[in-house]
C-alpha cells in the first residue's frame, strides 16, 4: 500500500540528492530519468544517429555532446529536443541545485526551456518541501502549481479538477481511442470517476497520487451574521483554499527564506491597499485594474476564484515603504474556466527589502 512518503513516485524526486541547505542536487540518475521522458524517448522512426546519441547519454548523461552529433540527427524535432535537454542539463549543473536553477531562470526573464521542463522542476521542488507533510489536501493543492486546473461550480461548491484528466475522461471515458469511438457512436455513456477530496477518502489520495482523479474543494467559508454582533461561521472540514495557502507559505519559505502567513479572504476592503501579486495572468490583470480604479466588468470579476492576504512574520524583511502592510494575492480562471498558477510570481514580485 502506498504511504504518504511515496507520493508522486515518478516525478524524479528519488533520483535527486539534498545539499546541507535542503536544496535538491541533480544526479546522473536524474538526467537519465529526464532522458526517459516521452519528449526524449526513442520512437520507431528514430534514425541511427539519434539511437546512438540516446544510448550514449543514457549511459553517460553528463558527457559533452558535439554540435556535429546534433547536426547528424535527421529529424528537426529530435534535434531541437536534444538541444533543449542539453540546455536544461548544463543549466542545472551550472546552478548546482534545482532551486538555484529555477530562481536564476525566472529572474533572468529569458526562459529557454519548454514549460514541461519547468513544471517537472516545480513538481520536484514541491515534492521536496512536502516530503514530511503527510497532508493529502496540501499535496493535492500543490498540484495546482504545476498542473492546470478546470474550475467548476457544482451544488454551490467551487471545485478544481485536473484539466488533462478531465479532458481525457470527457473525450475517451478513460479508454483511449476505443473509448472515443464508443462515445461518438453513442454506445458508451460518459462517466467520469472523480471524487471530491475529503476527510473520509484522504488516504486514497496517496494510493493514486499520479492518477489526478481527486477534485479539490475551493469553496470559501460561509459566514452568517447573527444578532448582538455575533458571527456564525460554517467551515468545511478541510479547505482546499487553506491547503493552497499553506503550500504557498512553504514555497516562499523554502525558496526565499522568508516566513509569511497566507489566508484566503472574500474581498479587499483596505483603503490603503499598497501591494498585490496575481498568482496567474488573469488575476494579475484584474488586480491591476482594480488597484488603478479601472472598471472591471462582472464577467471578469466572476473569474476570481479567491483572494488572499499575505503578511510577513518579520516586517523588516519588506521594503520600507510597505513594511507591515498586507500583500494581497489573487487567483482567477481564464475565460475557459482554467486556472494556470505561475508559482514564480510569488518569488519575483514580493516587496522584499533585499534580494533573497
Amino acid at each position: 500500500m502506498t504511504s504518504p512518503s511515496d507520493f508522486w513516485p515518478h516525478c524524479g524526486f528519488l533520483m535527486l540528492a539534498r545539499d546541507a541547505r535542503g536544496w535538491l542536487v541533480p544526479t546522473e540518475a536524474y538526467f537519465q530519468w529526464v532522458l526517459a521522458r516521452p519528449e526524449l524517448a526513442l520512437v520507431p522512426e528514430s534514425c541511427a544517429a539519434e539511437m546512438a546519441l540516446h544510448q550514449s547519454l543514457a549511459t553517460s548523461p553528463l558527457r559533452p555532446v558535439a554540435l556535429q552529433e546534433l547536426a547528424a540527427l535527421e529529424d528537426d524535432d529530435a534535434r531541437e529536443n536534444y538541444a533543449v535537454f542539453l540546455r536544461f542539463r548544463d543549466g542545472l549543473l551550472a546552478a548546482g541545485t534545482l532551486e538555484a536553477y529555477y530562481l536564476q531562470l525566472m529572474r533572468s526573464g529569458a526562459v529557454n526551456v519548454p514549460a514541461v521542463f519547468i513544471d517537472a522542476v516545480v513538481q520536484a521542488l514541491l515534492r521536496n518541501l512536502l516530503d514530511e507533510c503527510n497532508d493529502a489536501f496540501e499535496a493535492r493543492a500543490a498540484e495546482m502549481l504545476f498542473r492546470p486546473q478546470r474550475i467548476t461550480l457544482h451544488e454551490s461548491q467551487m471545485l478544481a479538477g485536473d484539466r488533462a484528466t478531465l479532458d481525457m475522461l470527457n473525450e475517451t471515458a478513460g479508454l483511449g481511442d476505443i473509448g472515443r469511438l464508443l462515445l461518438e457512436s453513442g454506445a458508451l455513456q460518459q462517466h467520469i470517476d472523480m471524487q471530491v477530496l475529503g476527510v473520509d477518502n484522504a488516504l486514497q489520495y496517496w494510493q493514486g497520487s499520479e492518477r489526478h482523479h481527486f477534485l479539490l474543494d475551493l469553496t470559501h467559508e460561509l459566514k452568517q451574521d447573527l444578532s448582538h454582533g455575533l458571527t456564525f461561521k460554517m467551515t468545511s472540514a478541510r479547505s482546499g483554499l487553506k491547503a493552497l495557502a499553506r503550500v504557498l507559505e512553504r514555497w516562499v519559505a523554502h525558496l526565499l527564506g522568508v516566513q509569511v502567513q497566507i489566508e484566503p479572504v472574500h474581498q479587499i476592503t483596505d483603503s490603503a491597499w499598497r501591494w498585490h501579486v496575481g498568482l496567474d495572468v488573469e488575476s494579475t490583470a484584474i488586480l491591476n485594474d482594480l488597484y488603478q480604479d479601472r472598471p472591471v466588468d462582472a464577467e471578469r470579476m466572476a473569474r476570481l476564484v479567491s483572494l488572499f492576504t499575505l503578511t510577513f512574520a518579520n516586517p523588516a524583511e519588506m521594503r520600507a515603504d510597505v513594511a507591515g502592510k498586507p500583500v494581497y494575492l489573487g487567483l482567477a480562471t481564464s475565460a475557459e474556466g482554467v486556472v494556470r498558477i505561475k508559482p514564480q510570481n510569488l518569488l519575483l514580485n514580493l516587496p522584499l527589502a533585499t534580494s533573497s
